[in-house]
């Protein structure tokens, strides 16, 4: 099933997102699906302000347990956490 996972920061927690980043990159090596895009949201200004991801889980509750094991959400950096399944409607050319 494919899963879109937005992560949406504090407002003003910029100094948490770098003073965990370092563990939820060594988190991810380890971590991340097989099949997946995942990267920073980033404001206009060039901040971090969020994370997505979009990836292949074997069901919501398995997204959601992966999310729930990230190095940030565990901080505590997380003001809102959206897990769905999505789909792509757009086939190469």
């Amino acid at each position: 099933m494919l899963v879109t996972i937005i992560c949406l920061d504090k407002v003003g927690h910029v100094d948490l997102r770098m003073r965990t980043r370092a563990e939820h990159l060594r988190w991810l090596e380890v971590s991340a699906p097989a099949a997946s895009f995942i990267g920073p949201i980033i404001a206009d200004n060039g901040d971090m302000i969020g994370s997505l991801y979009l990836a292949e889980f074997d069901d919501l509750p398995a997204a959601r347990a992966f999310q729930k094991n990230d190095p940030y959400d565990k901080a505590g950096l997380f003001e809102r956490v959206v897990v769905q399944q999505t789909r792509n409607i757009v086939k190469p050319k």
